[in-house]
């Protein structure tokens, strides 16, 4: 519910989920951080796709962003529920 809940409200699920679940195992460690890692990626290419969007190349990041985050979502999470570890293959590692 971690990767999904990205999609729909940003990284606020995945730091919640971090900071709430990351005692519960290595398994449940590693995807919260795996996602925190992967919204803390699309928050910076945001946040950057906002300030290029005067130059319009921002709204095609802001685009891609999107998408990306869609799909690396719902492939970690049907990794996650079939017990797979899964890396997101553009997320920065600033959490552990």
């Amino acid at each position: 519910m971690i990767h999904i809940g990205g999609i729909l409200f940003g990284f606020l699920p995945a730091l919640i989920g971090y900071l709430v679940l990351k005692d519960k195992g290595p398994f449940i460690r590693e995807h919260t951080a795996t996602a925190l890692n992967f919204q803390i990626t699309l928050l910076i290419a945001y946040v950057v796709g906002s300030i290029l969007t005067f130059v319009i190349i921002g709204i095609f990041l802001l685009l891609a962003a999107w998408i990306a985050a869609i799909v690396f979502g719902i492939i970690a999470a049907i990794k996650a529920n079939n017990g797979e570890y899964y890396v997101y293959p553009v997320a920065i590692k600033f959490v552990s």
